[in-house]
């Protein structure tokens, strides 16, 4: 009878310990279960007003932020444009921004049929009635404007970033830089060596594309050089590529574009400029990456310089538009109100050059 009792006892205890742990069990999963539930539901009970504060926050910054969505009067149908090489980058990561924001534009870059592409071919073809738009690195020439007139309309110029002209040689040229003066002389043949300009006995080798096609220019209006003709010294090249490459092998030689084309080079050195020798600036920041670093490092543009007006070459980049009442005129302020916006003048900035926001 003792046994049974002690039998009985020890199951009575194995069951209480059992129905115990099952117990402490079901309480341990419900608070794990009640802990997910409130991390997942955590954000549902903030206090209303910090909600509606979030939310008012957002659209106050996208109702201010100007994009390409924004843009009224965009035309939906295809395009031509063409003009300055120097805007290669834009057409890359620009204007293919804009397609895919605004499918119902397509835009084409047509090439010329004789001579090289850049600023004054584009505006060339703009007056020929080949394209319907043109991109330029330099203002509008008097005889640019002359010659729409003539054809009855006008021409203009929207200024949507800024870019520098930077001057470009063979790395082993040992030369502390040049003033804007020094380098229009060697472009007029009057500079010749370049022991002159505190370098070595090396006669100067100046390459450029021919006016007539050329980007940008290194006789601005207000110059008082205007419509002078290059010296014989001047060797003709279709584009920055085909300088960037003769530069490499003719130790003597020198060039000028477009800073955005060329600071980024290995294989070529870009020299400080200024109004004055002691007032030298470079178009790249420093300190500079030697040919030996690039292409694992690259020279950056010198923004700031260019921003502030210190560096003393400084390209505008224009969208010249046909003012003639029709289509071209349309898809021309289309497309330069759709750079214009705060959506534009980042990606113009993340192409490497200068915003006008």
């Amino acid at each position: 009878m003792d046994n049974t009792n002690q039998r009985k006892a020890l199951i009575n205890s194995e069951i209480s310990l059992f129905l115990r742990g099952l117990i402490i069990g079901k309480v341990l999963t419900l608070m794990v279960i009640g802990g997910l539930l409130w991390w997942l539901l955590k954000p549902n009970i903030l206090p209303r007003n910090s909600v509606n504060s979030s939310n008012q926050n957002f659209n106050r910054v996208s109702k201010n932020e100007s994009t390409f969505q924004t843009v009224a009067d965009v035309p939906p149908a295809s395009f031509n444009y063409g003009g300055s090489t120097a805007w290669a980058s834009i057409r890359q990561l620009v204007d293919s921004q804009i397609q895919s924001d605004r499918p119902e534009l397509r835009l084409r870059y047509v090439n010329p049929v004789n001579g090289s592409p850049g600023s004054s071919s584009g505006i060339r073809m703009l007056l020929d009635g080949k394209i319907d738009f043109a991109q330029s690195s330099r203002p509008l020439t008097d005889e640019e404007q002359a010659m729409a007139k003539e054809r009855g309309f006008t021409l203009e110029e929207r200024q949507v970033g800024k870019d520098g002209i930077a001057v470009v040689v063979n790395p082993s040229l040992n030369v502390p830089g040049l003033t804007v003066d020094q380098l229009q002389q060697i472009y007029l043949g009057k500079i010749t060596n370049w022991n002159q300009v505190g370098g070595p006995n090396l006669p100067i080798t100046a390459f450029s594309q021919r006016p007539e096609d050329a980007d940008t220019v290194i006789f601005p209006n207000n110059s008082g050089l205007k419509g002078q003709a290059f010296g014989s010294n001047v060797q003709y090249v279709y584009s920055a590529t085909e300088a960037v490459r003769q530069l490499s092998k003719t130790p003597g030689g020198v060039y000028y574009a477009s800073a955005r084309s060329v600071v980024f080079q290995c294989s070529v050195k870009a020299l400080p400029l200024g109004q004055s020798s002691d007032r030298l600036i470079t178009p790249y920041q420093t300190p500079m990456v030697s040919p030996e670093q690039c292409p694992r490092q690259r020279n950056q543009l010198n923004t700031q310089a260019i921003e502030n007006g210190s560096y003393p070459m400084i390209a505008n980049l224009f969208v010249i538009i046909k003012q003639n009442k029709g289509r071209e005129q349309q898809i021309g302020n289309a497309y330069a109100n759709l750079l214009s916006t705060d959506q534009g003048q980042r990606a113009i900035e993340k192409a490497g050059f200068v915003g006008v926001r």
